[in-house]
């Protein structure tokens, strides 16, 4: 059996003395889509931050193609395969898309950036058409794009995608999750963040749940949509949020 491209062995992560992960064990196999849901405050985007190389752990091991990143960067994570589209988006505002997604593939060789610039724009549209508007000035659906697009710019084995459909109207959720549909076929393994809980599991291969810092419940994605405890305690809000009213 081969060993999974992200394996993480009883994280704990710390900010001062408060627990922020308190023991997470899960992986990821090459190719899959897991997703990683929970409420506000379960420890999502610290688990994010930490596999990119942003937050150091207090504890646990975490390994990327057999190999331990505790002491790596976060430049290094990147030039390993490891490439982040995180919460909130965080474009380069007073940049234009072209050059935010050049930015994306600074540790990449410059003979590559042309055409993977094309797959990008071929993936989304309009960023090829919006290529020379300052970042800052585009929609959030437009930004959601570029955020996504500068991470595929570093090329990796691994994407980690932070809520890609916060904030964005239903119409713009639907086009984002097309095309990480596409992202996953073209090869790219996917860790993501979502709190659209039901898109993310009909995505998805395999899921996590995280509440305050600990894994409570992992299996098929087809299993936890089936959960009674899923369903209560995310899809039914889901559905509430989503009710004409």
């Amino acid at each position: 059996m081969n060993a999974p491209l992200l394996a993480i062995e009883n994280l704990q992560v710390r900010y001062g003395h408060i627990e922020a992960l308190k023991g997470i064990s899960m992986h990821v196999d090459a190719g899959e889509v897991v997703a990683l849901v929970g409420a506000n405050g379960a420890g999502k985007t610290t688990l994010m931050r930490t596999i990119s190389g942003l937050l150091k752990p207090a504890g646990g091991e975490l390994k990327f193609k057999g190999r331990s990143l505790l002491r790596a960067g976060a430049d290094r994570i990147v030039r390993e395969g490891i490439a982040q589209s995180p919460e909130g988006r965080r474009v380069f505002g007073t940049l234009s898309v072209a050059e935010n997604l050049r930015l994306g593939a600074y540790a990449r060789p410059e003979r590559e950036l042309d055409q993977s610039l094309n797959e990008v724009y071929a993936l989304f549209p309009r960023l090829r058409e919006r290529s020379k508007q300052l970042a800052g000035t585009m929609s959030g659906g437009e930004q959601q794009m570029l955020a996504i697009g500068r991470a595929l710019m570093a090329r990796p084995q691994l994407l980690l995608l932070d809520e890609p459909s916060l904030g964005l109207a239903p119409i713009i959720v639907k086009g984002i999750f097309k095309a990480l549909e596409q992202i996953r076929k073209g090869g790219v393994t996917i860790l993501l963040v979502e709190q659209n809980v039901r898109m993310a599991l009909k995505l998805a291969d395999r899921g996590y749940v995280l509440e305050v810092g600990r894994i409570v419940l992992e299996g098929s994605a087809q299993d936890l949509l089936r959960s009674s405890a899923v369903q209560a305690a995310y899809l039914g809000a889901e559905r509430a949020a989503t009710a004409p009213g």
